[in-house]
């Protein structure tokens, strides 16, 4: 699509690697004019004695936030305690860099009630995403003010 002012419009679904490299340093650019970038991965995993990942926790930290992307546990070693424990070792670790909320996103499908129990609690839903399932979006207070 070509617009008055010359500039061309396109949706890709297997865009170039430098292109979307392009959005995601402007982006990050903008941001740190008004932000720093402590952005850090945090990962905690949960393995046999044959270092066989059998689940695991996927965050990030920045901006005084954790975000959790993926807690998951293999159906086998789940009912053992250790979903809160692998929390609890993600929060206690962004605690010591700062953090003092964490935020994550589970569907009606997953694990809200787990959440909730670990002291989450929803502050958004999304309907019908995906259809006709909801997406809750939680947050929780890691450190008092």
């Amino acid at each position: 699509m070509t617009e008055d002012w010359g500039l061309e419009l396109s949706a890709e679904e297997d865009a170039a690697p430098e292109d979307v490299k392009a959005v995601w340093d402007g982006l990050a650019s903008f941001n740190l004019r008004h932000a720093p970038n402590d952005h850090r991965f945090l990962r905690v995993f949960v393995g046999d004695q044959s270092k066989t990942i059998l689940g695991g926790l996927l965050a990030d930290t920045s901006w005084g936030w954790l975000h959790i992307n993926i807690l998951w546990l293999e159906e086998s070693v789940r009912l053992r305690g250790l979903g809160s424990r692998l929390l609890a070792m993600a929060e206690a670790e962004a605690i010591e860099r700062g953090c003092g909320w964490a935020s994550l996103d589970t569907l009606s499908f997953q694990a809200r009630p787990f959440y909730e129990k670990q002291g989450c609690s929803v502050f958004a839903e999304l309907q019908d995403n995906p259809k006709p399932n909801t997406r809750y979006l939680m947050k929780k207070r890691l450190i008092a003010d």
